[in-house]
């Protein structure tokens, strides 16, 4: 079984880094010092858990954290610095720290390495999340034993029920558009003067055709706007949802 580290310190390890063309070592004793901090970590980047629920949820999540007391996020995984820095780029979690573990040290300190030969990763981290407290562990969320890439207690918004249970969680804002529309660019500002944080999918792009619009929405114009999965429809009707 993998242990619970509540109440312990966090691995000291020196995280080999590259930015700006130039290596760094970020040494956890002064990532973890005096901070209070979430840590989420993960098989793989680029691997689909990870890129579309894991990161995604927590780098969305990110300034509600901040609000209630937490410092800095943290993303771990066993994968070097460019593979990381190209999985920040991808993902645009510009409100994540990424910390690659490239030959798994922090996550074997944490008895967290486990052994994926089978599907050809080699040592990988075990999925789970923690709250560390300057440098000491105060809580830990770690998936299930049992076969597979179980994904249950590790996510943002268990955590944010153990950080803060009355946290207000921001709307979960999709915008149908297509390159060039006013509408949609209309519809964007709407958004961005009212305080809204959205995801804009290009008609398209990555196999996503204009027929594809009408059979989502039920309308062949853009843009589509859906709010916690509410259809609320173009810009004139966000607007008045808005107002």
């Amino acid at each position: 079984m993998l242990k619970n580290r509540e109440g312990q310190n966090v691995p000291s390890v020196k995280f080999k880094v590259q930015e700006d063309n130039e290596w760094e070592a970020w040494s956890s004793d002064k990532l973890f010092a005096g901070k209070k901090v979430i840590v989420f970590s993960l098989p793989g980047a680029f691997t689909p858990t990870c890129s579309s629920s894991h990161l995604p949820r927590y780098n969305e999540l990110a300034s509600v954290f901040n609000k209630e007391g937490i410092d800095e996020i943290y993303c771990v995984s066993v994968n070097d610095t460019f593979v990381m820095n190209a999985w920040k780029e991808e993902q645009d979690a510009q409100n994540i720290k990424f910390l690659p573990d490239g030959n798994g040290e922090f996550s074997e300190g944490m008895g967290m390495l486990v052994d994926k030969t089978s599907i050809g990763f080699g040592k990988r981290s075990w999925r789970y999340s923690m709250v560390v407290n300057d440098c000491v562990i105060e809580k830990m969320f770690i998936e299930l034993d049992v076969p597979g890439d179980p994904f249950e207690v590790s996510d943002a918004d268990t955590m944010l029920d153990y950080v803060s249970p009355n946290a207000s969680k921001p709307v979960n804002v999709t915008m149908l558009a297509k390159p060039g529309c006013p509408h949609c660019n209309h519809a964007k500002d709407l958004l961005e003067e009212n305080g809204y944080n959205y995801e804009v999918i290009e008609l398209g792009k990555n196999g996503l055709s204009y027929s594809a619009l009408k059979a989502v929405s039920g309308r062949a114009t853009t843009p589509q706007v859906y709010i916690d999965g509410e259809h609320i429809g173009g810009a004139d009707e966000l607007e008045k949802w808005l107002d």
